[in-house]
């Protein structure tokens, strides 16, 4: 899973971006061309891999992985937006965070003037839609020279057409799967889905009422403060928080709502070679998920051995699990379950 981080300058986007990664990447001036962007992987913390691992003792303990990528701050007063090479990097994501300045001090430095995290939002929307409608426009005039204007595709971007400018960004639309297909190849950005991650000042952890009340999709945190309890000892950290009224790190708080957002479950494989977590979107049917894995496993499936890790966890052993009738043998189609232990059977 890949996360792109976009927000105005002096939004703390990169602090944020190293408070989630761990990394100490520049925050001063970052990459004003926006010709480049910092880029870290962090291991999503499971204590189900944790548990899992503690029983096989395996050589390999392998957990899921989110990317981040932060691209430069857009420059709203200008009215330049995104660099097309930024442009380009965000089209790679799976999804955005939008960064939004929740946090007084030095509002004159604010590219829109003063602090105001529901116009930033609206504003940071409306660039994701105008770089839409131009990838429409070009396509439509393509269209329009090959002599193709009543095409099911003509038709279909003058809907989304419509939609943009109404000021409506395309992830809020019902799209058939047909049509998601079609739309598959343009990478609209307004199509991908968004987090909005208000950082706030350290007299404010809980972020803006009127936003939160608003976005359901909304989390909000101050980056510099979680960057500093980043920095204790691991011991110390939980009784810091404890003391500022903040119920888990920063880090644990974004990837539930990202996983949450994008509708994505884990399920684990398990041996002593390696016990690993597999990340998939939610429904996915086991032959896909044995796809997720190795394609010739996908392609020769038999079926999917499946226990869920609850039961598995109250009594760790395989043997047992089957005799209690917890192991299950599903076929094709079954939707992998959260917290699913799989053993694929196959052939080729």
């Amino acid at each position: 899973m890949k996360i792109g981080l976009i927000g105005f300058p002096l939004s703390g986007k990169t602090t944020v971006f190293n408070t989630l990664t761990g990394l100490h990447a520049r925050v001063d001036s970052f990459h004003a061309s926006g010709k480049e962007a910092n880029v870290g992987l962090i291991k999503v913390p499971d204590r189900r891999v944790e548990a899992l691992s503690a029983i096989y003792e395996p050589k390999k303990t392998t957990y899921a992985e989110i990317s981040f990528v932060d691209l430069a701050g857009i420059s709203g007063a200008s009215g330049s937006g995104f660099e097309a090479n930024a442009l380009n990097l965000m089209r790679q994501v799976d999804a955005f965070t939008f960064v939004i300045r929740a946090f007084p001090g030095e509002e004159v430095l604010h590219p829109l003037g003063g602090v105001d995290p529901l116009r930033d939002i609206r504003a940071l929307e409306e660039e994701l839609q105008l770089a839409d409608l131009i990838v429409i426009e070009k396509r439509q005039a393509r269209i329009e020279k090959e002599g193709k204007r009543g095409s099911a595709e003509h038709a279909l971007l003058e809907r989304l057409t419509g939609i943009l400018e109404s000021g409506t960004p395309l992830r809020e639309t019902e799209f058939s799967a047909e049509e998601l297909k079609s739309l598959a190849g343009f990478g609209f950005l307004s199509l991908k889905p968004c987090l909005l991650l208000l950082n706030t000042g350290e007299d404010n952890v809980r972020g803006d009422p009127a936003v939160m009340v608003k976005y359901t999709r909304a989390i909000a945190f101050c980056a510099e403060l979680e960057r500093q309890v980043a920095e204790l000892p691991a011991e110390e950290q939980g009784e810091f928080l404890q003391a500022l009224g903040i119920a888990e790190p920063a880090r644990e708080k974004f990837i539930r709502a990202a996983y949450d957002l994008l509708k994505l479950i884990s399920f684990f494989t398990v041996g002593k070679d390696e016990v690993k977590a597999w990340t998939i979107d939610r429904g996915t049917e086991a032959v896909k998920a044995a796809g997720k894995i190795h394609s010739d496993i996908e392609r020769g499936f038999i079926r999917a051995e499946v226990v869920s890790y609850e039961d598995f966890i109250q009594e760790p052993n395989m043997t047992r699990m089957k005799e209690l009738g917890q192991l299950r043998l599903e076929g094709k189609t079954y939707p992998v379950a959260d917290g699913d232990i799989i053993n694929f059977r196959f052939n080729v």
